[in-house]
This record gives C-alpha cells, sequence and structure tokens, in this order.
C-alpha cells in the first residue's frame, strides 16, 4: 500500500505493555516524528507504564487505560471517537488488534500474528525470531517507506527528578564514583538470580564501594531488605517508595547498575547508565542493552539459555542458569565493565 503522508494528520501507536517493552517501541515515536513532522501523534499504553512515555517531545498525548477497571467497549469507542488516520500496532494481540481494526483508520500496521491480521490493512511479516525488539518494532516504519534515523530507546526525566536523586545523595553523603546499584528483582522467578548470590556479590563490592539497592513492588522491597541484611548491612542503602522518574533520576547517579532482565535494565540503558545485565531464561540477543557501556553476564557452561520459560519449576535443568551462576564470575565482569567505562 503506497502511503500518502501528506494526508496523514494524526497517528496511534500502540504498545500496553511491559513497561521494557514499552520502552524499547520508543524509537518507533522519533522516527515517526522525523517522518511526519507536522501530525498529531500519540500513544496507547496500560496506566502503569504511561511515566515509560511521559515527557516525551515527540509526542502530542499519552492516552493511558488500566485493564481492571477500563471496559473494552469503552476503550474502543473512545479510540474510534478520535478519527485517526493512522494506527501502527506494535503489540498485536487480541485486545490491541481489535482497538485497531475498529478505530477505522485508513492505515491500520500491524505484524501478522495468526487471525489476527484481519485487523490490519498493512501486514508485515515478522523477519524471524533473530531480530532485537528495538528493530523489530522499527519494522513497522520501514514496511510503510518511512526513513529510520534512530534505534535509541527514550526516557525522560526533568529538574524535579534530577532535584529528588540530589537530595537523596546528599542526605546519605553519596557520590556517583562511590555508589553501584543493584536491582535484584524480576517479573519472572526465572529471570531473577538468587539473593543469597546478590549478598555474596555485595560483600566483595561493599569492600570499595557502597550499594544502593533497588526494588518496586512491596515483595521485592522485602527482597532487598532481606539482602541487606545477609550482607550485614553496612554501606548498603534501599531507595524509598518512588515513582520509575525518579527512580530513573537515582539510576542516572550510579557509577554502574548490575540488573536482572527488568524494565529498570532498559530505563538505565536508555539514562546512558553502565549497566551489567544477568541473563538465563530470555535472549540477551533479542531484549538485552544494546549500548557499548554494558555487558551481559550469562552461565555461558549452558546450551538451555533464552529457553523463554517462566516458571522454576518447569525448568527440566534445575534452574542452573541461575543456580550455578556464581557471585565471582559476576563480580569479574562487574569490574572488567568498570574498568572499561573509567
Amino acid at each position: 500500500m503506497n502511503i500518502d503522508k501528506d494526508k496523514i494528520k494524526k497517528v496511534l501507536i500502540i504498545k500496553p505493555s511491559a513497561i521494557g517493552d514499552v520502552l524499547l517501541s520508543t524509537p518507533v515515536i522519533e522516527n515517526l516524528r522525523h517522518n511526519l513532522p507536522g501530525a498529531e501523534i500519540n500513544f496507547l499504553t496500560q496506566k502503569y507504564c504511561r511515566d515509560v512515555i511521559t515527557g516525551n517531545p515527540f509526542l502530542n498525548r499519552v492516552l493511558t487505560y488500566d485493564l481492571s477497571t477500563d471496559s473494552s467497549k469503552w476503550l474502543l469507542k473512545n479510540i474510534r471517537n478520535q478519527k485517526y488516520d493512522m494506527v501502527i500496532d506494535l503489540f498485536c494481540n487480541p485486545r490491541t488488534a481489535l482497538i485497531t481494526f475498529r478505530s477505522r483508520a485508513k492505515y491500520r500496521i500491524g505484524f501478522k500474528f495468526r487471525f489476527r491480521s484481519y485487523a490490519y490493512n498493512v501486514v508485515i511479516t515478522p523477519r524471524s525470531s533473530e531480530v532485537h525488539n528495538i528493530e523489530f518494532n522499527l519494522d513497522a516504519l520501514r514496511a510503510i517507506g518511512f526513513e529510520v534515523i534512530t534505534n535509541k530507546p527514550r526516557f525522560y526525566t526533568n529538574i524535579i527528578h534530577e532535584e529528588f536523586a540530589d537530595k537523596f545523595f546528599n542526605e546519605n553523603g553519596l557520590k556517583r564514583e562511590e555508589v553501584i546499584g543493584i536491582n535484584p528483582a524480576g517479573t519472572w522467578a526465572t529471570k531473577v538470580w538468587y539473593k543469597e548470590k546478590f549478598a555474596e556479590l555485595i560483600k566483595e563490592l561493599k569492600k570499595q564501594y557502597k550499594i544502593l539497592l533497588f526494588w518496586g513492588f512491596e515483595q521485592e522491597k522485602q527482597t532487598a531488605e532481606d539482602i541487606k541484611h545477609m550482607a550485614c548491612e553496612e554501606n548498603i542503602y534501599l531507595i524509598p517508595e518512588i515513582g520509575l522518574k525518579n527512580m530513573a533520576a537515582l539510576l542516572e547517579k550510579c557509577r554502574i547498575f548490575i540488573t536482572n532482565d527488568t524494565g529498570p535494565m532498559h530505563i538505565a540503558c536508555a539514562m546512558g547508565v553502565n549497566t551489567a545485565a544477568i541473563f538465563g531464561p530470555t535472549k540477551s540477543r533479542l531484549q538485552g542493552p544494546v549500548t557499548s557501556n554494558s555487558a551481559i553476564i550469562e552461565n555461558e557452561n549452558l546450551n538451555c539459555l533464552g529457553c523463554d520459560l517462566t516458571k522454576i519449576a518447569d525448568c527440566p535443568n534445575e534452574h542452573k542458569c541461575m543456580a550455578e551462576l556464581e557471585p565471582d564470575v559476576v563480580y569479574s565482569k562487574v569490574m572488567k565493565l568498570i574498568s572499561a567505562t573509567n
């Protein structure tokens, strides 16, 4: 289908979740603005992902919904009434396909995933399963002949968030060059390195650095507190209960960030933070950091990495990707990254 850019006045991008996936879709926003400088560009996501998108200077509006309270009927009617010329569905599940189809946009763009193709009049066949998520998203623009000028994810903070981070560091006597941020949490149990191993790593790191532990949900806070206790507490700090923007501002003040494969990992990379990312069941080549100041840490003795299993009980290999990844291996790679990014 030939795309007439001059007739595209209003565009909607759809990416409902999750935090990391939404962040990896942000290059689409900037490239769309490059190709459609005068258009209104909006973004639809779930409420809990809103902070990933707000403040993006290439967007006009961020539209959000809550799966627990907002009805599909209301959402369909709301999108349809806004009369978009183009809708780009980067998620392509049954709900987003229906939203795209019912939008009645002239250009409805999405990927060829089983029966959902009915919703789109520009149907994209995914290149392969070996394309990084950033490039997968950008293929939606390439398919319609739009120029791609950047593949860098963007996360935006402002002076309020930066002042919060400065105040936290000053009140706790912290300086950037001596602080290592650590995020021991993860959305899948299989993606989480064991807290006992994090504690052993921290004991070694504390000989030279102070540790700032990150957490998001209440259960993750308990994990962070357990690790602090196991690592003897001295020179270990927990971040307070904060939103993603303030968390990103704290991340930016760390010398290095050590993390499981989570949303904060992607935020750290987008903020330019030196990042050491621990991977096991997810594919680092598809979801991992792509920055030059990052390192992937994996149990390289295994051939089952990237299995995509979400439950430890389903693992036929006794979760060795995490269980047999030893603290000294992680420590060595972290120190190598610190040395390389001095």
